[in-house]
């Protein structure tokens, strides 16, 4: 049964500090499919959260629902970041209320430079992050900074991606699939990245096929099957539960 979590514990926890994000008996359709069905989770501030599951699990919705995309369209449910209601805005309000979504796909804008894709989503005036904070945290994005951002490598699209968001000065980061198709030693370095964002305070939800790598990083885990959530808890618990792993993320 589902219980509405409210700001001053988090029921999934045994923690005293308020949940950041709350997500509250979503629902969430593709048109007649039903893909998330009544799922309820918190996020505290500054958690990295790998939500997890096999393909078709609902990961994906989940995270653009979060984002309020028109798909999929979210029929019931709340959503709350820092009190704020984020069921009842439209994406850009979401975004102007501190979500940055990284998509799959990145959608690097074709024509613009690294600095003008920085610049055309940077907030005006930044507030905590100016383009040379961001250059800091991506020394190679500096270096690209006058080269078309279509054309840089795919890891290096990946981080332009993240550091796009971190131009918005959000609040939390929602990464798909950021290890999709990147070498090793790639994935090594946006781990270490994404490590420094915590640092910064940033919370982050993170949607990967790379499950140990992703419990690796991560505080927290949901385990999505089926549209609905099997499991929510720590990483740690995750990685030592072999049952569990074999069952819903074939590892």
């Amino acid at each position: 049964m589902n219980v509405k979590p409210d700001f001053s514990k988090n029921a999934n926890q045994a923690a005293t500090a308020p949940a950041f994000l709350s997500v509250w008996d979503m629902h969430a359709y593709y048109g007649e499919s039903y893909i998330v069905q009544g799922i309820s989770f918190n996020v505290h501030e500054g958690e990295i959260l790998a939500l997890l599951g096999r393909n078709g699990a609902g990961k994906t919705s989940t995270l653009r629902a979060i984002a309020r995309l028109d798909a999929p369209e979210v029929q019931r449910g709340e959503i709350w970041l820092d009190h704020q209601p984020l069921h009842k805005m439209a994406s850009h309000e979401a975004s102007q209320a501190g979500l940055g979504l990284v998509p799959e796909d990145r959608r690097i804008i074709a024509g613009l430079t690294v600095e003008e894709n920085l610049k055309l989503a940077q907030i005006a005036p930044p507030i905590g992050w100016s383009l040379e904070r961001v250059y800091d945290l991506f020394p190679r994005l500096r270096e690209r900074r006058t080269q078309e951002g279509v054309t840089l490598s795919g890891g290096e699209q990946q981080m332009l991606s993240i550091a796009r968001a971190l131009c918005r000065d959000i609040k939390v980061l929602l990464l798909d699939e950021p290890y999709e198709g990147l070498a090793p030693v790639i994935v090594d370095e946006i781990e270490k990245t994404l490590r420094v964002i915590k640092e910064q305070g940033i919370t982050t939800i993170l949607v990967e096929q790379n499950a140990v790598r992703a419990l690796q990083l991560a505080d927290r885990a949901v385990i999505l099957d089926t549209g609905g959530i099997v499991f929510d808890g720590t990483a740690a618990e995750v990685l030592e539960n072999k049952e569990l792993r074999e069952e819903y993320l074939a590892i």
